[in-house]
């Protein structure tokens, strides 16, 4: 089943698909959420009503526009360039993250959200993209 979600910023909007992982179903369940951005370099996190632990496949390379869960913080991560822990041009997080799904289509308007922006994270429909 293909799970799709709308993020909307300030002065952006994006969809995402989920993929079929545990973490990405809670996630679902949870909708809708509305946080503030955190910027750590190329990605952007946030705190989510979600409690999962580290899944099979965990990782801490992402490529852009993934998509991550990071247990310790509870956290929400959109990946989409550099972060202070990468090496070379990597896309590296600060500690492993469930890959939970991928942002669609252009990502540059992700640089354009600052720290402090509202975030919403709702299921996706024609109405809210």
């Amino acid at each position: 089943m293909i799970r799709r979600i709308a993020i909307t910023t300030p002065k952006a909007r994006f969809q995402a698909q989920l993929n079929d992982t545990a973490t990405a179903l809670a996630i679902m369940e949870a909708l809708p959420i509305e946080a503030r951005a955190n910027r750590w370099g190329g990605e952007i996190y946030f705190s989510i009503p979600v409690d999962a632990g580290l899944e099979t496949g965990a990782r801490e390379v992402l490529q852009p526009g993934e998509i991550g869960y990071w247990p310790p913080g509870s956290a929400l991560c959109l990946f989409f360039g550099r972060t202070p822990a990468s090496e070379g041009e990597e896309i590296r997080a600060a500690s492993a993250v469930n890959i939970v799904g991928r942002i669609e289509g252009s990502l540059a308007d992700l640089w354009n959200v600052p720290d402090g922006a509202t975030i919403t994270i709702r299921e996706f429909s024609e109405g809210n993209v």
